[in-house]
């Protein structure tokens, strides 16, 4: 009797033996797509008549890969063959090319010269040489502690997947949610130190490959506002300056991103907008109390730091110092008052010896000052006691007394001696510098 085709296939279900000890093994073990692999066959008894393999869970013509007469070598291609199988003379089959479809059980039946059948049962999994997998996240800047980051792995193979943060792998702690299959990582309540770049890795027993990294902002602060002076913190201090001297104060803070800043004197805002505040020239109508307002435009948060400026002692006693110390005709000059008294009632300039025929002005308690009988037209006052005389001439030169009342009637006078230096011309002044000529030339 010869068996062609699947003829034998009829005989198969009738003569089927039961227990069989035939093994089906992959080699290589763990191929990857693209590799030529053998289904290698042991346990093989029997004068053998013919082959049949299987590419399915049962022994069903619709999964038949081929039929194998072993006297003569025929092979036939069944309706699962795909053009890269071939039936081995030993009764492995080889596979070309091998592709992740191929993966799945694969069935042996043997046909022996008295019509008996054993079957052999073997497992194939192919693996797949994977791509980059992709990162996607629900945000990539989020607000500490208010914020739920969501990032999940994108990727096309059904791989194991771990996550890596910072290039080192992530380590699993409470806070740290994974959907089952690993591809969902949740994180409530975002803190800054999980700030950073994000990577996840798909792999298999052949094949391994990491994502391209998502970097993640985390917006907290401001937090620890503060003011210093040369690297010095000090806030809720009092800062004390000399007069006439320059102060710069800094306004510092733990934020992201960097905040905005909001400065103010006596609780009156300041039109600077930066981190630092220069005060340039120091007197007594800058002495008070300086704020620092830090604003996170992303978290809507802020924070804000205080300190007090003041005077240093050395110079709070009261004293004229005249700006520009030696002016010139046709200069203006001013008579400042460093330490003038802060609960100051009324002062008086006075041309001279402090008598009524001599004073130039007053200033009245409503802060207005008004003439006096040796007022010239050029003299203005200002609430801090400074006197400006404008348009000097010679005569303006010599004695000038301040006279002050404070609101506990405390009486003090001060004195100073304004020198007007004279303006010449210019071609007087090369006259006075012409050498005089030597005894005997001329």
């Amino acid at each position: 009797m010869v068996l062609t085709g699947y003829s034998w296939l009829l005989l198969s279900a009738v003569f089927l033996s039961v227990g069989a000890e035939i093994t089906i093994t992959p080699q290589p073990a763990k191929p990857a797509e693209g590799d030529n692999i053998t289904l290698a066959v042991q346990g093989l008894s029997g004068d053998l008549l013919a082959y049949n393999w299987y590419a399915g869970p049962t022994l069903s013509l619709s999964y038949l890969v081929a039929s194998y007469i072993v006297s003569t070598g025929d092979e036939t291609p069944g309706p699962a063959h795909t053009g890269r199988e071939a039936v081995r003379p030993d009764g492995g089959l080889d596979i070309q090319g091998v592709l992740p479809r191929h993966s799945g059980t694969y069935i042996l039946q043997t046909l022996n010269r008295q019509f008996q059948t054993e079957v052999g049962y073997g497992h194939l999994q192919v693996y797949e040489i994977l791509a980059p997998p992709v990162v996607m996240a629900n945000s990539t800047a989020l607000v500490e502690r208010r914020d739920t980051l969501h990032l999940t792995c994108s990727s096309p193979s059904p791989a194991e997947v771990r996550w890596f943060f910072n290039g080192e792998a992530l380590p699993i702690t409470i806070r740290l949610g994974l959907s089952p299959d690993g591809r969902v990582l949740t994180r409530h309540g975002i803190r800054r130190e999980e700030a950073g770049a994000y990577q996840c890795e798909v792999w298999n027993p052949v094949s391994v490959s990491r994502s391209e990294p998502i970097n993640l902002t985390v917006y907290f602060g401001p937090e620890r506002v503060a003011i210093l002076q040369d690297s010095t913190t000090r806030t809720g201090c009092t800062i004390k300056v000399d007069f006439n001297t320059s102060l710069t104060l800094w306004c510092v803070s733990r934020s992201c991103p960097e905040p905005e800043y909001v400065w103010a004197f006596n609780g009156r805002a300041l039109k600077n907008g930066q981190d630092h505040l220069n005060i340039s020239s120091m007197t007594a109508a800058q002495e008070g109390t300086y704020t620092c307002i830090a604003k996170n435009p992303k978290t809507l948060l802020s924070g804000s730091a205080s300190v007090v400026v003041k005077l240093s002692a050395a110079v709070v006693a009261m004293m004229i110092v005249p700006v520009p110390s030696r002016p010139m005709e046709g200069q203006d000059v001013t008579l400042t008052v460093p330490g003038y008294p802060k609960d100051l009632l009324v002062y008086a300039w006075y041309r001279g010896p402090a008598s009524e025929p001599n004073r130039l002005l007053s200033q009245l308690p409503s802060g207005n000052w008004i003439a006096g009988p040796a007022h010239t037209g050029r003299e203005v006052g200002f609430p801090n006691c400074s006197l400006l005389v404008q348009k000097l001439n010679l005569t303006d030169a010599g004695r000038y007394t301040l006279k002050t009342v404070t609101l506990q009637g405390k009486t003090e006078t001060l004195e100073v001696e304004l020198q007007v230096a004279l303006n010449l011309p210019s071609s007087h002044q090369d006259q006075r510098h012409l050498p005089e000529p030597e005894p005997g030339t001329g």
